[in-house]
């Protein structure tokens, strides 16, 4: 009986997961508390990020990520006493992880040529990609509604129904959103979607400018990110893991600045044409592969940028508001766009 999966593939594929995660994600996350500071100390117009040093050299701030790692694996690991402590450390963990493994169904370039066989950069191909990451993205709202209960707090569980009913609201307007692109596309394999991109010369973001700005806008929401920061917005109200220490916290931390990435890999496959520039294919293989990965991992960090240039941008939407802004100006406008843009290619086509 033949395997399922040759050795070799299987290597591969191990190999991808580890690069999308842990060699992408896990750095670029970790990367972000230090553009956080920074960029917002160029945009107050101030010196931001200059304690952390080694030996005298600052290097811009760029010791503070090891600081905040080194300081936060001795934090003590507090949980309060009454807590369902089994869901208490679970929460955390659900969240980080899905975000984590959405990230692996990103296309982070097209097959290669090499050794005589094609090699596909794409960690996880899958004929349903987007509706793999964008299902994966829904499971953080079990790890914020489940920090807030099992902490036995009432303050951490307003909290988290604030964040549960904030991700399903922009969920809803996320997903109807690329409703009009999809149907363009005609798949929903992601790298599917690039290939169509790349072959037509149009990019989504030209064919869908008012999708690309209405799923932005809900892919920053769902972040839970300023200005939409109600779930957690430690400065005026008591956000859903104020009962987490040490480790816990900053992998609830670290699942919102995942989630920005995977909202931005989106972004880049399905608005910006994925891996796709002009002339990037006239280069030898496998050359050709390295530079479509910088490429994606090049606009990714484009729109990761222009998120950050958001949250320090504009103030923090009250919960009505954010509420009002998602179920009564995203949805209506997403519905509209998809039911304009159906009726506009059926008629294309006909």
């Amino acid at each position: 009986m033949s395997p399922l999966i040759s050795l070799p593939d299987l290597a591969w594929t191990v190999g991808l997961v580890a690069f999308a995660v842990l060699g992408f994600g896990l750095n670029i996350a970790g990367l972000l508390g230090w553009v956080e500071r920074k960029q917002s100390a160029v945009a107050q117009d101030r010196v931001g990020a200059n304690r952390a040093s080694v030996f005298g050299f600052t290097v811009l701030g760029l010791f503070h990520p090891i600081a905040d790692a080194l300081k936060t694996m001795t934090k003590e690991d507090f949980a309060p006493p009454f807590a369902l402590r089994p869901w208490h450390g679970l929460a955390p963990a659900l969240s980080l992880g899905f975000s984590m493994l959405a990230l692996a169904a990103l296309p982070f370039g097209d097959a290669i040529e090499f050794a005589g066989r094609a090699w596909r950069l794409q960690p996880l191909p899958l004929s349903g990609g987007i509706v793999f990451v964008l299902a994966t993205l829904a499971i953080g709202v079990h790890g914020v509604v489940m920090a807030g209960y099992a902490s036995n707090s009432n303050y951490a569980l307003l909290g988290g129904l604030r964040g549960a009913a904030q991700m399903v609201s922009y969920e809803v307007s996320m997903l109807t959103s690329l409703a009009a692109l999809l149907f363009i596309y005609g798949t929903l394999d992601l790298a599917d979607a690039v290939r169509w991109q790349a072959a037509s010369g149009w990019w989504g973001i030209f064919l869908q400018p008012l999708g690309f700005i209405l799923f932005l806008t809900a892919g920053a929401a769902e972040t839970k990110r300023a200005p939409f920061d109600v779930p957690e917005g430690e400065a005026e109200i008591v956000g859903y893991f104020i009962e987490y220490s040490g480790m816990k916290f900053v992998m609830f931390m670290m699942t919102d600045f995942m989630e920005t990435i995977v909202v931005a890999g989106l972004c880049t496959t399905l608005f910006l044409g994925g891996w796709h520039l002009p002339g990037l294919s006239a280069l030898p293989q496998p050359w050709v592969g390295l530079a479509q990965v910088a490429v994606f991992c090049a606009k990714t960090c484009a729109v990761i940028f222009l998120l950050m240039q958001i949250r320090w941008t504009l103030p923090r939407f009250r919960f009505d508001q954010l509420l009002h802004l998602g179920w009564k100006n995203l949805l209506p406008l997403s519905l509209a766009n998809a039911f304009v843009t159906l009726w506009v290619v059926y008629f294309l086509q006909a």
